[in-house]
C-alpha cells in the first residue's frame, strides 16, 4: 500500500535523441578531438605508464579495436552523436598504424582508441535527466575515473567479449542496443527501444547483488553476479496510483506489520463498508481510527466518526490495520525508508497473482512469495510466529532495490513489448516529438 505524494517532476527525462550537448551542431559536437578527450588524457597516460606502454586494443588480432570502432560508429543508437568520437579519424589512425608496422604509430593509435573509449563510457554513464527517485544518492549511476575504465577493460577475461557485450553497462542495455541495430523492428518499435535504453542506463553495472522490480511487467527479479537467480510475480500500483521508479537500499524487514491506510484509501475502501455493514466491520478487519501514524497513537472511538462524510470525501480519518490474517500487508514487509511510503510486502489476496495484469495496489509492491525473497535477502528463513507488531529484523548489509519501468525487454532472441500501463511511454514520446518540432523550427 502507499502513503506517498504524486510522482514528482512529471515525465521529464532523457528522450530518444539524447541530451542537447550531444546533438549535431551543438558546442560539444564542434569541439576538436584533443579538447574533447583532454579531460581523460591524464588517466589514459597513467594507465599506459602502469602497464609499461603495452597496447590494449591492438595487442591481439586487432579485433577489439574493430569492435570498439564499430560500437562508436553506432553511437546514435545510444542517443549520442557519433561525431563526438571522430570515428573516421580514428579509423585512419588505426589503419595507418597497421600498415606502417611502426611501434610508435601503434602506441599513438592505441592511446587514441582508449581516449575515445573513456569518453564514450563516461557519456553512457551520465544521466542528466531522470524519472527515478534516488532515495539513496550513492545508487545513482557511478561515474568511474578514466584509468579505472581502462583497467576494468584490460582485466576482462576477453576484451572482445567485454566490448561486444558492453560489460560496462547493465546486461539489459547491450541486449536492447543490439536489437535496435538489428533492423528487425519498425520505427515505432525502435522509438520504444530507445526510450527503454535510457531507463536501462540507470540500472546497476557489475556483479553486485540487488532486487529489480519491473512495474510494467509486474515482476520482481533477484540478481546476483549479473544473473537472475530467482523471480516472482508482483502486484503493483493501479494506474491512478502508479508505482514510482526509484532506487533505494532495503535495510530491514518488519514482521507482523500494521497497515497505515492513507486517507484517500480509507474513503475509497473502508468507509463505504462501514456505512453498509456497520461498526462491527472495523472490528472484524482489525481497523483502528488513530491520531497519527506513529508507534503509540491516540485511538479514537469510531462511533464518533461520520462515516458517510468520510466516504463522500468531506471528512478525513487516519486508519491503521492491526497485524493479523486480514492485514493487507500480510505478515512481512521489506523496508527501504522513503518519502513516497513505498515498500515490498506480503499479500493475503492470493488470487490477484493469477491475473495477467496485476495493477491493484496503492503504489507499493505486493509479493507472490515474500518469504522466498526474505530467505534470499537474509540467507535464512524468517517467520512471523512469536514476533511482536512491527518487529524489525535488520539486514547485515543493505541490498539495493531498483523499481523501474521497462516496456521493451529481451525475450530470448527477440524483444517483447509490454503495455504502457502508466502512460509513461506515451508522455515521453509526445515530449520528444514536441522537442523535435521546436528544434526544427529554429
Amino acid at each position: 500500500m502507499r502513503i506517498f505524494s504524486a510522482l514528482r517532476g512529471g515525465f521529464a527525462a532523457l528522450l530518444l535523441a539524447g541530451v542537447s550537448s550531444a546533438l549535431p551542431g551543438s558546442a560539444a559536437a564542434a569541439q576538436s578531438t584533443a579538447a574533447r578527450f583532454a579531460a581523460g588524457a591524464e588517466g589514459v597516460s597513467e594507465f599506459y605508464k602502469a602497464r609499461d606502454g603495452r597496447l590494449l586494443w591492438l595487442s591481439q588480432s586487432g579485433r577489439p579495436a574493430d569492435l570498439l570502432l564499430e560500437t562508436l560508429r553506432n553511437a546514435d543508437a545510444d542517443g549520442l552523436n557519433g561525431d563526438r568520437y571522430d570515428v573516421e579519424k580514428l579509423e585512419h589512425i588505426v589503419q595507418a598504424a597497421r600498415q606502417s608496422g611502426s611501434a610508435k604509430a601503434a602506441r599513438r593509435a592505441d592511446a587514441q582508441l582508449s581516449r575515445a573509449f573513456v569518453a564514450y563510457v563516461r557519456d553512457l554513464r551520465s544521466t542528466k535527466r531522470s524519472d527515478t527517485i534516488y532515495v539513496d544518492a550513492e545508487l545513482k549511476p557511478e561515474m568511474p575515473n578514466d584509468r579505472a575504465i581502462l583497467e576494468t577493460a584490460a582485466t576482462a577475461p576477453s576484451l572482445e567479449v567485454y566490448i561486444a557485450e558492453m560489460r560496462w553497462m547493465n546486461p539489459l542495455y547491450a541486449q536492447l542496443r543490439h536489437a535496435l541495430l538489428s533492423g528487425n523492428y519498425d520505427a515505432s518499435q525502435r522509438d520504444l527501444v530507445r526510450l527503454n535504453l535510457d531507463r536501462a542506463r540507470e540500472l546497476p553495472v557489475g556483479d553486485g547483488r540487488y532486487v529489480l522490480v519491473n512495474a510494467a511487467a509486474q515482476r520482481l527479479f533477484m540478481i546476483e553476479d549479473g544473473k537472475t537467480v530467482d523471480s516472482m510475480r508482483v502486484v503493483v500500483g493501479k494506474p491512478i496510483y502508479p508505482t514510482p521508479m526509484m532506487a533505494a537500499y532495503i535495510r530491514f524487514a518488519n514482521l507482523n506489520p500494521y497497515w497505515y491506510v492513507p486517507a484517500d484509501l480509507a474513503a475509497e475502501r473502508i468507509a463505504p463498508n462501514v456505512v453498509k455493514l456497520g461498526l462491527p466491520y472495523l472490528d472484524r478487519q482489525g481497523y483502528q481510527v488513530v491520531s497519527d501514524f506513529v508507534d503509540n497513537p491516540q485511538i479514537f472511538d469510531p462511533s464518533a466518526i461520520d462515516w458517510q462524510a468520510v466516504a463522500d470525501g468531506r471528512q478525513k480519518v487516519l486508519i491503521r490495520q492491526l497485524p493479523g490474517a486480514h492485514n493487507s500487508m500480510g505478515r512481512i514487509k521489506f523496508m527501504f525508508p522513503n518519502e513516497e511510503g513505498v515498500y515490498l510486502h506480503d499479500n493475503p489476496e492470493r488470487e490477484l497473482f493469477e491475473q495477467a495484469a496485476r495493477l491493484y495496489s496503492g503504489g507499493c509492491v505486493r509479493l507472490e512469495s515474500a518469504w522466498r525473497l526474505g530467505r534470499w535477502l537474509f540467507g535464512r528463513d524468517l517467520t512471523w510466529k512469536g514476533a511482536g507488531p512491527e518487529e524489525k529484523v535488520p539486514l547485515d548489509k543493505p541490498v539495493p532495490v531498483y523499481i523501474t519501468y521497462l516496456t521493451a525487454v529481451p525475450d530470448g532472441s527477440q524483444i517483447a513489448f509490454l503495455d504502457d500501463v502508466y502512460g509513461r511511454d506515451k508522455a515521453r514520446l509526445a515530449e520528444g516529438s514536441a522537442d523535435a518540432a521546436q528544434t526544427a523550427a529554429r
